[in-house]
């Protein structure tokens, strides 16, 4: 049998029996990218045009993108016994396994180590989220960045990394590693400086080092950021963890291998447990928010697409991070909003909250784990 390796989280590689085989063309190699982030589904030829020509395509594209459609064939060749790349109106579809892309396996071995987080065997749960993020080999499909909708994907998949790197950290310091971790959220703090779940892990670490002053300065700094770059105050989490450094409540740090429930419910504090979410539209539809998320936006590769002039083609995701949901703006041009407030990155939806993209506005609610 043939086996085949997909590659989209770093350049866009694809692999044959081991052998890497080169996609000629920048548009080949973005039809490709295109099938991988939908595998499984049928992408409609117009959907398939307005990614790689982006609007300013030839005016009768379908015998180009059929040349594309060839050239991907003749460098991929068949797996047992058929064509990888099939014609299915109105469009194209890519018949590979999860397993078999980089992106597929990233995404289950997240959800796996999501479920181990829940039921706390963090150790097990570090080994899962080390094994996702070890599918990166640099930013998501790095060598289309040029193309809009591979800028927006990688803006919406570099979301996903951050939250399951935020899960591998919340692991380890469950486990006891607070001295391996430290150095790393140092690092992050100052990468992603508006990003306040790497602060609460890392105010908690320093605490657990018996480093109570530099804990207290840690959250003083994130709280002059907030005030400084956004005119925001920390968040109610962010507020209540200090206090329990100045009221030196937390517990101390766990042993290597120890479960931790306080230190959970400490670095986890921003986000509340859930087992179902949806979001309600105006017009009373429902719809579910699966484990891997819901995107939103114009384009009808989208989970929820909305026929709005002021949503963009990829405007917003919202993603479980296995203890609750997250929204994520995806660079719109008209923002994404939570209650009164706009989402500048992501952030942590609650139970009845009210999300406005575009004209719309979407009852997000929830029901506890």
């Amino acid at each position: 049998m043939t086996s085949v390796d997909f590659r989209i989280l770093g350049p866009v590689e694809a692999r044959v029996d081991g052998e890497l085989r080169m996609v000629p063309g920048l548009k080949p190699r973005a039809l490709l990218a295109v099938l991988l982030v939908n595998r499984g589904r049928v992408v409609s030829s117009d959907a398939i045009a307005e990614a790689i020509w982006e609007g300013q395509g030839p005016g009768a594209y379908a015998a180009s993108l059929q040349v594309y459609v060839s050239t991907l064939r003749r460098t991929l060749g068949s797996a047992s016994g058929r064509q990888l790349v099939t014609r299915q109106p109105p469009g194209y579809r890519l018949i590979v396994d999860d397993d078999a892309v980089d992106l597929g396996r990233f995404e289950k071995s997240a959800a796996v180590g999501n479920e181990l987080l829940r039921t706390r065997r963090y150790a097990e749960a570090s080994a899962k989220f080390r094994a996702a993020l070890a599918q990166w080999s640099g930013p998501a499909l790095a060598d289309l960045s040029e193309l809009r909708f591979a800028a927006e994907f990688a803006v919406a998949v570099e979301e996903e990394r951050l939250v399951v790197l935020q899960a591998r950290i919340e692991a380890d310091l469950a486990c006891g590693r607070v001295s391996e971790v430290v150095g790393e959220l140092t690092t992050l703090t100052g990468q992603y400086p508006l990003r306040e779940q790497f602060w609460v892990q890392l105010i908690t670490a320093l605490y657990r080092l018996d480093r109570q002053a530099d804990a207290l300065d840690a959250s003083r700094r994130i709280r002059e950021l907030l005030g400084d770059e956004l005119g925001i105050d920390p968040s109610p989490a962010l507020r209540e963890l200090e206090h329990k450094i100045l009221r030196q409540e937390l517990l101390p740090a766990a042993g290597a291998g120890e479960r931790s429930q306080g230190l959970l419910q400490t670095v986890n504090a921003t986000v509340a447990g859930s087992s179902f979410a949806r979001l309600v539209l105006s017009s009373g539809q429902v719809v579910a928010i699966s484990s891997k998320g819901l995107r939103i936006g114009r384009m009808d590769d989208n989970d929820l697409v909305l026929d709005d002039v002021k949503v963009s083609r990829y405007h917003a995701h919202i993603v479980d991070v296995g203890t609750g949901f997250a929204i994520t703006d995806l660079r719109s041009t008209n923002g994404t909003t939570v209650g009164s407030e706009r989402v500048l990155d992501s952030r942590v939806l609650r139970h009845q909250d009210v999300i406005g993209i575009g004209s719309g506005q979407y009852i997000f609610e929830c029901e506890p784990g």
